[in-house]
């Protein structure tokens, strides 16, 4: 796994497209995903060593411009935060179940790294605004304390940004829930 992840969201997918282009053309990254998003945005996520990272996000700000939506880097990334935002992570136990809801894709992605990084959860999915009209989850397990300290820890980090629209913790799912969630 790489040791650090860049995004960069921007309001123009032509200006985003230019965007991936100049992140790859100012660093070694790798290029994880650019694609569209609902409504009519661009994402992009890249993975690296952390100057690389920078230098890339860097990049596509300039190029981005005024169509800037959000962007983070993320150092040290926890180890189950790239498989989550593949949706390639199978559960262990099926414990309480915490969701978190964002208006931006960065904000998920420093939600996410933050709540993995505050308990012992199992990281589930981090959903990126495909389909969902630009707004971001993520789906977390554990047990009851432990989705309740990472979610309180999501929302803490997301909370100043004007990004997070909300929270829940259910501690005890119904069974037949789980296979709509995963």
């Amino acid at each position: 796994m790489k040791q650090s992840i860049g995004m960069v969201e921007i309001t123009s997918i032509p200006l985003g497209i230019a965007s991936a282009d100049a992140m790859a053309k100012a660093a070694t990254v790798e290029l994880i995903q650019a694609l569209p998003l609902c409504p009519g945005k661009y994402l992009i996520l890249v993975a690296g060593d952390v100057g690389a990272v920078k230098t890339a996000v860097q990049a596509a700000e300039t190029s981005a411009g005024a169509a800037l939506v959000d962007q983070l880097v993320l150092p040290s990334v926890h180890d189950s935060l790239v498989p989550a935002i593949s949706g390639s992570v199978a559960p262990g136990a099926r414990g309480a179940l915490g969701i978190l809801e964002t208006f931006s894709c960065p904000s998920i992605l420093v939600a996410a790294d933050t709540a993995a990084k505050a308990a012992a959860v199992d990281l589930l999915e981090v959903r990126l605004a495909r389909g969902l009209g630009g707004k971001c989850y993520l789906t977390l397990t554990g047990d009851v304390g432990a989705v309740q300290a990472a979610i309180s820890a999501a929302e803490a980090v997301v909370a100043g940004t004007g990004f997070l629209s909300g929270s829940v913790v259910l501690p005890a799912p119904h069974q037949s829930l789980w296979r709509h969630v995963l």
